[in-house]
């Protein structure tokens, strides 16, 4: 319960800054800004965090970078586009297994309002 109360204030945030910035920006300029929510929230994270793989004997260091990981436990995919599709659900889930976190927002910032750009996933 905790952790979705958590979540739920990542999304308010993130909803803040779509209200404010509307769709159309980059994402990386989505991601400063929502970033700089949490700053003012007091809300620890991490941008650009290198995650690597393991593959067959062979250590790839910066094999992804997550957008943002926020208080340690949640991955932030930031996106500007159209309309999420599964290939963006299948990325996350990705990013989940291989950081081996447990719970992700797909926050679409192209979407008319985040409401409809939000996806929460659990692993």
């Amino acid at each position: 319960m905790e952790r979705d109360l958590f979540t739920d204030r990542v999304i308010g945030l993130a909803i803040d800054v779509h209200r404010v910035l509307g769709p159309g920006l980059l994402e990386s300029a989505d991601e400063a800004c929502l970033c700089r929510e949490l700053e003012l929230a007091s809300i620890h994270f991490k941008r650009q965090v290198p995650l690597p793989i393991d593959y067959k004997g062979l250590r790839l260091e910066e094999a992804y970078r997550l957008d943002v990981v926020v208080d340690g436990c949640l991955i932030l995919e930031i996106k500007a586009v159209e309309r999420l599709i599964p290939i963006h659900e299948a990325q996350l889930l990705t990013y989940l297994k291989q950081s081996r976190l447990k719970v992700g927002l797909l926050l679409n910032f192209g979407a008319p309002t985040l409401k409809e750009g939000i996806k929460r996933l659990i692993l």
